[in-house]
């Protein structure tokens, strides 16, 4: 009886090691944040010193990209690791069902021994369950679009004295999240989803002189005058409007200086948790990932806002800093294909847990060590949010981007766009029609014609998914194209 006593004492020790071993990851996202908002992305006109030390200690990801810009969608990915027609969740079509969220990357963690939290903007509701929190050790995170002020957080509001603005006290709730973390002795899993720089535009007053004044660089592309060449489509919706109503044309420096006072508060309360980080000792075995659920437009073409498929929306920012990397200090800088849809795949490998089979991202673990493989052909991306005409599905590589605009009517007729990313990141020539880009408008096609082929296969039978696979369909004329609305929801929230 000793014996056995021994032996079971034995393997309890060695598991407990294991699990000891196993490294924390942290899991950081922007909500609206774009490529040029961050200082190691080559914008020398902001300050992110925080979020330039993720990268610059680890990788930085030049290609990734989100497979769906909208808030819901694309957070309902990142758990999941699924493209939107499997997890079956966006706005004006539904929520997310118990048996997806059964396989996110909280869930799965938690199961193996790690200590989870979140805190900020979940961005979905799980049927049955509602925002899940009973499924994470420490919880922050509220419904909807969450609020600016930490008071108007209830999850939140213990901070709200000491951190009147949401935004550091989302750093205050990651400080404790480490501690607590630390006193349990377990592997943590911490991921928080600021509300910055979400609209409404109201920065945390703290970090009012950081901008004040200053004047930026606009964009190459920036204007309606470099967006003529695109589709009629893209302009029917509220990014066409928002150039003019949100001032980018008539007010472009105080804009940015609010959305960039915005980020910098974001990478204060960065400052905040990787400094706790060091206090515990823990540093050396933490992997922090930081990104944004989408890109913003910013004026780019003349459009303001997200969804559409330009590179301002759907290209997006992505440092990963793993410490205990070969390559860890070497500053990199990863060409592979990306999306948002490899986070859930990459947690769960840093975890030393199997990727579940239903999932469509890679875990990006190893282009850490290796920067220079490619996990991914190709990728999706998608909008089948907002006015009917803006909908679209697109096809993207490391060189090209595709996108079919199937919506016609007595105006608009059914086109593409087809962008040589390599040598026309700005988008400013669709080659679409270009008799020397031929060919690689017919592979693109072809790739494009996969992506439909796993949604017809692959998608939910439920929130009104299935019908993109004859809308989407190139050989199906538009005349013989249905579409079925789920209730309206209003475009401004989100």
């Amino acid at each position: 009886m000793k014996h056995l006593l021994f032996i079971i004492g034995l393997c309890t020790l060695i598991v407990s090691e294991s699990i000891g071993q196993k490294p924390n990851i942290i899991y950081l996202m922007a909500d609206d944040q774009n490529l040029l908002s961050v200082g190691c992305y080559g914008n020398t006109e902001v300050s992110t010193p925080n979020m330039d030390k993720i990268g610059n200690q680890g990788a930085i990801f030049m290609k990734h990209y989100n497979t769906t810009s909208i808030c819901m969608a694309s957070r309902a990915n990142v758990f999941t690791g699924m493209y939107e027609f499997k997890t079956g969740t966006n706005f004006d079509h539904g929520n997310m069902k118990p048996e997806v969220w059964e396989k996110s990357y909280p869930v799965l963690l938690r199961e193996a021994g790690y200590f989870t939290a979140f805190a900020g903007k979940l961005g979905f509701e799980v049927d049955e369950l509602g925002l899940c929190a009973d499924d994470f050790d420490m919880w922050g995170g509220g419904p909807g679009q969450t609020n600016y002020p930490t008071k108007n957080n209830p999850s939140m509001a213990k901070y709200a004295d000491k951190f009147p603005h949401s935004t550091l006290s989302y750093g205050a709730f990651g400080q404790d999240v480490i501690r607590e973390a630390v006193k349990q002795d377990k592997p943590f899993c911490l991921s928080i989803s600021f509300k910055a720089p979400h609209r409404p535009v109201q920065p945390d007053p703290k970090f009012d002189d950081v901008y004040a004044g200053k004047t930026f660089t606009k964009p190459a592309n920036f204007g309606r005058e470099a967006g003529e060449h695109m589709s009629k489509q893209s302009k029917q919706g509220r990014q066409y409007a928002r150039f003019h109503g949100w001032k980018y044309d008539t007010n472009y420096d105080e804009v940015m200086a609010k959305y960039y006072q915005l980020i910098y508060g974001i990478d204060v309360a960065v400052g905040m948790i990787m400094g706790e980080l060091e206090k515990q000792g823990i540093a050396d075995n933490t992997v922090i990932i930081y990104t944004s659920d989408n890109g913003y437009i910013c004026g780019s073409h003349g459009y303001g806002s997200k969804v559409l498929p330009m590179e301002e929306s759907s290209h997006a920012p992505l440092m990963i800093f793993d410490p205990r990397s070969k390559t860890a200090g070497k500053k990199l800088r990863c060409a592979a294909l990306t999306g948002n849809i490899d986070f859930a795949p990459t947690i769960l490998d840093l975890a030393g847990l199997s990727i579940p089979e239903n999932m469509d991202g890679k875990s990006l673990a190893p282009l850490l060590d290796n920067p220079n493989q490619n996990i991914h052909e190709y990728l999706a991306f998608i909008n089948t949010w907002g006015v009917v005409p803006t909908q679209s599905l697109s096809c993207i590589t490391k060189d090209w981007k595709y996108t079919y605009w199937w919506y016609g009517d007595d105006e608009i007729t059914p086109t593409e766009e087809l962008y040589n990313l390599e040598s026309d990141v700005l988008e400013m020539n669709n080659l679409s029609k270009d008799p020397e880009s031929e060919y690689a408008l017919k592979d693109m096609r072809k790739k494009y014609d996969s992506i439909l082929k796993h949604w017809k296969k692959e998608a939910v039978s439920y929130n009104n998914y299935q019908q993109y696979v004859t809308l989407f369909d190139r050989s199906i004329p538009w005349e013989q194209k249905k579409f079925t609305k789920s209730k309206k929801t209003n475009e401004s929230n989100h």
